[in-house]
Parts: C-alpha cells; sequence; structure tokens
C-alpha cells in the first residue's frame, strides 16, 4: 500500500488557500499564515490546495504538512509526523502516520524547533517522492 497521501490537484498557489488564510484576521489567523508560509518557503516544488477544509502543503503531489485554525489554538500538522525526529518534544498525536505541533497566542513558539521540523517534513517528503 503506498502510504504517500496524493493530490494531483495541488497547485503552486491556490486562491481558495489565500482567501481562507485572509479570512482569518486575529492572532490564530496571523499564526497560521505565517507557518503556512513557512511551507510554502520549503522549495520551488511546493503545491498547495484546500483538503478538508484546510491549507495543505505539498511536494509535488504529496502531502507533507498542513496549517488548520480551531477557536483556541492553531495546529500545524505533519503527513508523516510519526516518522520525524523531534528533539525538542513539540509533536502531538497517536495516529499511526500523523502528528502535530499545537500553537496558542499565549504561549511561546519554539519557532527554531518547528521550522526544524517542517524542513525535516519537507525533506522526508522530497526523499520518499524520489524513490517513489
Amino acid at each position: 500500500m503506498d502510504s504517500i497521501f496524493r493530490f494531483p490537484d495541488a497547485v503552486k498557489r491556490d486562491p481558495a488557500v489565500h482567501a481562507w488564510l485572509q479570512q482569518r484576521s486575529d492572532a490564530l489567523g496571523t499564526i497560521a499564515q505565517h507557518w503556512f508560509e513557512v511551507l510554502r518557503a520549503c522549495g520551488d516544488d511546493v503545491r498547495e490546495l484546500l483538503h478538508d477544509g484546510h491549507p495543505t502543503a505539498c511536494v509535488g503531489e504529496a502531502a507533507f504538512a498542513y496549517v488548520n485554525a480551531f477557536k483556541a489554538h492553531v495546529n500545524v500538522g505533519f503527513f508523516r509526523g510519526a516518522e520525524l525526529s523531534d528533539p525538542a518534544g513539540l509533536l502531538q498525536g497517536t495516529g499511526k502516520y500523523m502528528r502535530h505541533v499545537k500553537l496558542k497566542p499565549e504561549e511561546k513558539i519554539d519557532v527554531v524547533a518547528l521550522t526544524e521540523l517542517v524542513q525535516t517534513a519537507y525533506a522526508d517528503m522530497k526523499r520518499r517522492m524520489e524513490s517513489d
């Protein structure tokens, strides 16, 4: 079974993602917008789309991460997060593959550690796609 979550309809810049990000102008929206920009900046091959109502970033067509805003927090999620090295212990979740980092406006964010997780998730999916 192929455990890569594929989205052949992902595009370089999805107007639906732009609209989602623009609709959120509060502190949670600012957090979500920032971290989705970090996802976009991983490489020229990053594509995006809305999946299950939230912005999802792909390496080509292979999903590697997403952001989602809730009532009191933002998740930065990773589709193969269970397999990522997480020395700072940021990842939460118990699923077979997925993990997320929960961000709250009133809590300090370990920007360096989360940026490293994003880059690791991107590089991991890129390797998976190259060997696919």
